[in-house]
């Protein structure tokens, strides 16, 4: 039975809204919420969950399938899962984090096998538990949630936070689409649980993630980490928006006259692929899978055959044409700048997990695609949630502050220049699609890029509030235009080549920048560099 003292109480709120009262309001309702809720839940506290969809069913990982970075907890296999990433990352990485999040995976992922999670089981019996099915997961995260006494807001996106008299976050409002009126929540501390931002480059699941959380938390002066990280591109159909790339192992790529792309099938395939891209169009062909292998994989994902099933293509036997579509932070590493073991962010009351919240310190500079990014969200939301939930309690019961809104762009009447949201989402897209602006980094390119980007703020934040119907994608164009430009100025801060970012004109990865960039602000973006964990401890130590 649902404990009522951890119902969120609702307080007296004017009559076009409704608002609540909680010690812990978590934002986003993926995996990195529902944990974060269920974890706040458990210290105790009274929590809010609201989620821009239906929690349970939006964002990234309800649609499909995923990876899980769980590894038995053997020190010779967890050698061998640390140091795998550490190249690839540009030794990045954070070997106390790793050990962190896979200890924390093994156990949040054992939870879920007794909360009623169908893992599959191998020839000899044993559970396998790293893979996840979404639909299932979410499913069960949401039951999970409710079950804890979460009072989950469904279709209410927030569009700003809540800061008390000394900056410290405490709440959160925003709108019930269904209801067509708003919310506000009044917290002792919020978490940051939004997703990435995918620019609605129309990935399956990702378009509900346009950073919007990065906004918000940015109007509080939160800062980010690892930005330049944000550039991967995955392989699609061109006429779909799975961007599961697993399968395409087994393809064999080739131009529009039938010759094979070179380099397309290798490691590094994915650059090949945007490079010839840029000359005409690509086609792919899983002509390398027996029949047996087919059939795993449309037992493993089926999702992945979606588009082909509704268009009639046999994939393993009929050539399709293949685009690479933009993920940015949901599948890069770059995010909030997390300051503690708890996942707090630089500002008081404010704590971020998943997607959200830079994933740096276990996939250092390079994608942790599903699996990592599905560990971290496991991790990151408990840690978060316990986090705020002791916040709050310290907290006690203080008098009721007094709260300010910290929304700007889009949130205050600035001018009679009227905001135009589409128009503002194309402008974001022309500067951060295009695989020579931003898959092939170039300094001059970037500034280019940048002055644009840059003008373009300089517009919304000088105009007009939105009305009500706009008002929802003027904070998602407004997100995506601030990602660009943390995005952006972090890559020119980088003057090197390592993990995914990529300097044509700096193509070697320099051992004098082994660190981490942090970035943030406004009106001006600003970068500042940050010593790597090794050296931290190496000079505590001394």
């Amino acid at each position: 039975m649902t404990s009522q003292r951890h119902r969120a109480e609702r307080v007296s709120a004017p009559p076009e809204s409704v608002e609540f009262d909680a010690d812990v309001l978590v934002l986003g309702g993926g995996p990195a919420g529902t944990w974060a809720a269920v974890s706040a839940a458990e210290r105790g506290a009274r929590v809010v969950l609201a989620d821009k969809g239906f929690c349970g069913t939006s964002g990234a990982t309800a649609a499909a399938g995923t990876g899980v970075w769980y590894v038995d907890p053997d020190p010779a296999f967890r050698e061998v899962a640390m140091a795998k990433r550490e190249k690839l990352g540009g030794q990045l990485q954070d070997r106390r984090w790793m050990a962190r999040v896979l200890d924390q995976t093994y156990q949040q992922s054992n939870r879920l096998a007794d909360w009623g999670y169908p893992y599959p089981s191998n020839n000899e019996g044993k559970s396998q538990r790293t893979s996840l099915q979404g639909p299932e997961y979410m499913r069960l995260m949401r039951k999970r949630t409710k079950q804890a006494g979460v009072t989950i807001l469904d279709h209410s996106p927030a569009l700003e936070l809540l800061v008390d008299d000394n900056g410290a976050v405490a709440g959160a409002s925003g709108l019930r689409r269904q209801k067509h009126d708003r919310w506000t929540v009044r917290a002792k501390a919020v978490v940051i649980a939004t997703g990435g931002c995918a620019f609605l480059s129309k990935t399956l699941g990702s378009n509900v993630l346009t950073g919007d959380g990065y906004l918000m938390a940015a109007e509080t002066g939160a800062e980010f980490s690892s930005m330049e990280f944000s550039n991967p591109y995955a392989i699609s159909p061109a006429f779909g928006s799975v961007t599961k790339t697993l399968f395409y192992g087994w393809a064999t790529f080739t131009y529009e006259d039938g010759s094979v792309v070179p380099g397309a099938a290798s490691k590094g395939g994915r650059s090949a692929i945007a490079r010839a891209l840029l000359e005409g169009a690509v086609y792919a062909r899983l002509d390398k899978a027996d029949h047996d292998v087919q059939r795993q994989m449309r037992a493993s994902q089926p999702n992945f055959f979606l588009p082909f099933d509704r268009t009639g293509v046999d994939p393993f036997s009929v050539r399709f044409p293949v685009t690479l579509r933009h993920e940015g932070t949901v599948r890069g590493t770059g995010g909030l700048r997390i300051v503690d073991d708890s996942c707090a962010t630089s500002v008081p009351g404010l704590y971020a997990a998943g997607d959200a919240a830079t994933r740096e310190l276990i996939c250092g500079g390079f994608t942790g695609g599903g699996s990592h990014n599905a560990a971290w969200a496991m991790s990151s939301g408990s840690w978060a949630g316990q986090g705020a939930a002791d916040y709050a309690k310290q907290l006690g019961t203080t008098a009721r502050r007094k709260l300010s809104s910290a929304g700007t762009v889009a949130l205050r009447n600035r001018s009679l220049r009227p905001f135009e949201p589409a128009a503002l989402a194309r402008a974001v897209q022309d500067e951060v699609f295009p695989y020579e602006l931003n898959y092939f980094r170039d300094g001059a390119r970037l500034d280019g890029a940048l002055a644009r980007l840059d003008a373009a703020w300089i517009g919304v934040s000088d105009a007009h509030a939105a009305n009500g119907a706009d008002v929802l994608r003027a904070r998602e164009s407004a997100a995506m235009l601030a990602t660009a430009r943390w995005m952006y100025r972090s890559a020119l801060a980088r003057q090197e080549t390592r993990g995914m970012h990529r300097r044509d004109d700096f193509p070697d990865q320099d051992i004098q920048q082994r660190h981490y960039v942090t970035t943030g602000g406004l009106n001006d973006v600003w970068t500042s560099v940050r010593p790597h964990a090794e050296a931290v401890y190496a000079e505590a130590a001394e």
